[in-house]
């Protein structure tokens, strides 16, 4: 199914995104891999541009067929990497998930939609691959943080619009069954002078400023791709972040219950651009327990 944009007016605010991610960020190598759980590092599932994308997978011992979760990192589009998602994906791996981390093409070299190609592109290696890694298809779910949470989001809402499809085992699809988006930017259009480094970040991503690429910041915004057909969403998003402001999560919310898509938001008083500590438990908490509700028979 092809949808069109739907640039419908909205709230007014903020941004986008740096490179907290609020999980563990270790190098892949300090993991522990604990018993009962199998771990791969650096497997290439695309190749665009000739840039060999590669991400690490932890699996749960036994046939399955297993749910699996996509994890994107943070990184304001320009940096991070997927290592630093390797301890949640063996968090997951513990719950009866497999979960993948990926590497994904970054600005400026890059521009939008790059890594949205990438991201669904990761979906599609999954379902490609899921008689080898013991993946049940019609359960996959993303989760990301920051510049991960709107790559999540962006796959959650932009189910068959071809033009973010990118390559890579085309015959599948794309779409995810729900997102745990963690602090991710919505609205683009509202990012200038609310966000510390949104002047910085977006003209990276998207080829220019709001002035010179008003059209590429609302393509770019899930909050514009909302329609009834959007992935069940749960948004956890601190009420002091600086780099993306609360507002954005409760706009994308409003939208989604607007069109009658099932969404939650965790509100994080008090908390920043990445979470640690009990938020961090908290979270992580909400998280499985979100997952495990769309994800597990």
């Amino acid at each position: 199914m092809k949808r069109t944009h739907s640039f419908l007016p909205i709230l007014p605010r903020l941004l986008t995104a740096l490179c907290l991610s609020w999980a563990v960020t270790s190098d892949a190598a300090d993991v522990t891999v604990p018993e009962g759980v199998k771990f791969e590092r650096a497997i290439e599932f695309a190749n665009p541009a000739e840039q060999h994308l590669q991400l690490d997978i932890a699996m749960p011992q036994g046939e399955g067929p297993f749910p699996a979760v996509l994890c994107i990192h943070g990184g304001g589009f320009r940096a991070g990497t997927r290592e630093g998602f390797d301890g949640l994906c063996v968090t997951l791996a513990q719950q009866g998930y497999v979960a993948v981390t990926i590497t994904y093409r970054l600005a400026p070299a890059f521009r939008f939609p790059a890594a949205v190609h990438d991201s669904k592109a990761a979906v599609r290696w999954l379902r490609a691959n899921a008689a080898k890694y013991h993946i049940d298809p019609a359960r996959i779910g993303v989760t990301g943080g920051s510049a991960g949470g709107h790559l999540a989001q962006f796959l959650g809402v932009t189910a068959g619009v071809s033009e973010f499809e990118g390559e890579g085992n085309c015959e599948q699809s794309s779409a995810v069954q729900c997102v745990v988006n963690l602090y991710g930017p919505s609205d683009f259009t509202q990012s200038y002078g609310k966000s510390v480094d949104a002047a910085e970040v977006l003209p990276l991503f998207l080829g220019g400023n709001l002035e010179q690429k008003r059209r590429e910041h609302i393509v770019a915004s899930p909050l514009y791709w909302v329609t009834p057909d959007a992935a069940p969403t749960l948004c956890i998003h601190g009420t002091e972040d600086k780099y993306v402001a609360f507002e954005q999560a409760v706009w994308l919310v409003d939208r989604l219950k607007a069109s009658a898509v099932e969404v939650e938001l965790l509100k994080m008083e008090g908390a920043g651009h990445g979470f640690k500590g009990p938020d961090q438990a908290k979270a992580q908490e909400a998280m499985l327990a979100f997952f495990a509700r769309h994800l597990k028979k």
